[in-house]
Order: structure tokens, then sequence, then C-alpha cells
């Protein structure tokens, strides 16, 4: 049972069930609507709507087995992130959507998961 007043710091991302050595700051959209205001000249006259693709991204550390053409590849993956409150944010019908670079200083990858939805339980 997570520390209830542990607000962050350990966090574990699997790719259909794979773990990933997950590295420093991510961050996610659950894809709720997003809401901007419409100005008109005389007052504010409501708003809009627009869509918002759900997401997890972040860094992982690269490896010896890590193979990067197989993760840019993935499609229709179920990707969790699991936060230090003890919630995991799950993204399904997920697939790779970040560029693939790697930096050889840290050994970092950048990665970014887009979905068709996304929970936060």
């Amino acid at each position: 049972m997570p520390d209830k007043n542990r607000r962050a710091g350990i966090i574990y991302l699997k790719v259909d069930g794979e773990v990933f050595d997950a590295k420093g700051n991510f961050t996610y959209n659950l894809g709720n609507p997003k809401r901007e205001g419409i100005p008109g000249a005389d007052r504010v006259h409501g708003y809009m709507e627009k869509v918002q693709v759900p997401f997890i991204e972040g860094e992982i550390t690269d490896s010896q087995t890590l193979d990067l053409g197989r993760l840019q590849n993935i499609t229709d993956a179920t990707v969790t992130l699991e936060l230090s409150t003890g919630q995991t944010v799950i993204l399904k019908e997920a697939w790779y959507s970040a560029d693939g670079d790697g930096n050889t200083e840290e050994g970092n990858i950048q990665v970014r998961f887009e979905g068709m939805s996304a929970d936060k339980v």
C-alpha cells in the first residue's frame, strides 16, 4: 500500500506487461475534451470543445536488450504508467509515436505512446 503522503517519485512503465526502465519525468493526458472560450465583440459567447489524443510520454534508459526498432513498431498495445500515488494510467489501443531519438550521454530514449482511450485508476 503506498504511503498516503507520497505524491511523486518511483514510477513503472509497462507495454503489454513488459517493463521498461523509466527515467525521470513522465507526462500523461487522459484525452478528455479541451475547452476554449469563444470571444465575441460584446462578451464571451460560450466555449467550444476540441478532442485531445490521450498519451503517455517520457524517457527510458537504453540497454543491450532494448530493440528500438521493435519499440517503434508497437501498435495496438496497452501501456501502463504506475504512479507513486498507487494509481495507474492505462492507455488502450496505443501506438509508439515518438521519433525514436536516443541520447548517448545518459542513454536516454524519448518515448511517446498515443492511444484511443485512457483511464486513471
